[in-house]
């Protein structure tokens, strides 16, 4: 772990800020799975105190992207094989219920925002970068949920979307899959918002996510660091 990356005061609290920039450096890969995060490094890093940094690591962990070991401390979150399918299975029937409820309960105006959208990431998701296929995939869940209408499902997925985040980054550097992708996210779109079938919809999203499942079992697998070897 190294570089300055040292908090400047703005309206939100100072814990909140370092929960935010640690979060998003694990998302990033930035901080890999198994490194240790040593409390007086995260202090000189952030420019903050050791009070803010352990109450920063205690929200990370409740949100299971820190792990805190016994006689270890914390490290970045490494997953099983068996972790990540627990999560896509769970996900898989979750985001199929959700398009379902999107093709049954959205509104005219929901609906259509959901093609324009799928229209705009031709560019955004297909042949964009890396940060705008993320930002566009986040915009994509947001207007699906919305449109389902179900505020225990969203919260649900919510929760899933956060522990898969830490992995979720490799599914946007491969083109093919990215080209795959969106060929599914066409297809949930047009049962979902199109010809509002409440069955194509729910199938084509279990699918979209099991293969997206299998992926990230081989994807994480190459990117796991092993918390043996770190030494920062």
């Amino acid at each position: 772990m190294s570089g300055s990356q040292k908090i400047t005061q703005r309206a939100a609290p100072l814990r909140q800020q370092v929960v935010e920039r640690l979060r998003q450096e694990i998302l990033d890969d930035v901080l890999h799975p198994g490194q240790r995060l040593l409390e007086n490094t995260l202090c000189e890093r952030y420019g903050v105190s050791r009070t803010v940094v352990r109450e920063a690591l205690r929200q990370l962990e409740s949100e299971h992207l820190i792990t805190m070991l016994p006689n270890r401390g914390p490290i970045v979150t490494v997953l099983t094989e068996h972790n990540i399918q627990d999560l896509y299975e769970m996900r898989a029937t979750m985001e199929g219920l959700a398009g379902q409820l999107f093709a049954e309960r959205a509104s005219a105006e929901q609906a259509q925002s959901l093609v324009s959208l799928i229209g705009e990431m031709e560019k955004t998701y297909l042949h964009g970068s890396e940060t705008s296929r993320g930002e566009a995939k986040d915009q994509f869940y947001t207007l699906l949920l919305n449109g389902a209408g179900n505020e225990v499902l969203t919260s649900s997925l919510r929760g899933i979307h956060s522990r898969i985040g830490i992995f979720r980054h490799f599914a946007f550097v491969d083109e093919e899959r990215v080209r795959i992708s969106m060929e599914e996210l066409r297809k949930i779109v047009t049962a979902a918002a199109v010809t509002r079938d409440p069955v194509l919809a729910r199938t084509a999203c279990q699918e979209h996510i099991t293969l997206a499942g299998e992926l990230a079992i081989v994807e994480y697998g190459k990117h796991v660091v092993a918390e043996d070897d770190e030494t920062s």
